[in-house]
């Protein structure tokens, strides 16, 4: 099985990555096959509103560019975890664009996300966390996934790249839903 994660931070490698990696950990630790995604500074166009997925219904966004590749990796993986810093009390404009292209196509294609896990992972320097957390969750819920929980909300504080990694309390909290995410697609796989 494998766990797909996606890094909506314009850092490469910064606090965002640090929480899914963490995560990430254990889950390999369980078995599985995981892969990190990072969209970067390089910025993604948003949903056009064309509805030609909904003609085409090959689940693919009909604007032929690096979105679909990150669909097909959507769709390939059992589990995904999607992860943004905190813009101004939200998701970064790259991960909003992933989440309504995304979205879009899998409504287009019977849901094609349908009963796979997938978790949101947040950081923030202070604040706009909770409804950052909320955002991502929706992507989920709307598209009928299945949503681990873990020790307390899936967030980590820090401003500079690396500083999460002294929130012990977010780090310990990626852990356990490194493990939690383990053990509900096991189930999810029974």
């Amino acid at each position: 099985m494998k766990v797909l994660a996606i890094n909506g931070s314009a850092r490469l490698n910064g606090n965002t990555a640090v929480m899914l990696n963490t995560a990430l950990a254990e889950l390999s630790a369980e078995g599985f096959e995981t892969e990190l995604v990072q969209l970067g500074p390089k910025g993604l166009q948003g949903c056009i509103a064309c509805y030609k997925c909904f003609e085409n219904k090959d689940r693919r966004c009909a604007v032929d560019d690096v979105m679909n590749e990150y669909i097909a990796k959507m769709l390939a993986a059992d589990g995904m975890l999607l992860g943004s810093p905190t813009y101004f009390a939200d998701v970064t404009t790259n991960m909003k664009a992933l989440m309504d292209r995304a979205g879009m196509v899998a409504r287009a294609n019977a849901d094609m996300f349908q009963r796979k896990a997938g978790a949101a992972v947040v950081t923030a320097r202070r604040g706009g966390a909770i409804h950052t957390f909320d955002t991502l969750n929706h992507f989920f819920f709307i598209g009928q996934m299945v949503v681990p929980g873990s020790s307390y909300w899936n967030m980590g504080f820090g401003r500079e790249p690396g500083q999460v990694k002294g929130d012990d309390e977010g780090m310990a909290c990626m852990r356990v839903l490194g493990r939690n995410m383990a053990w509900l697609l096991k189930k999810l796989a029974d």
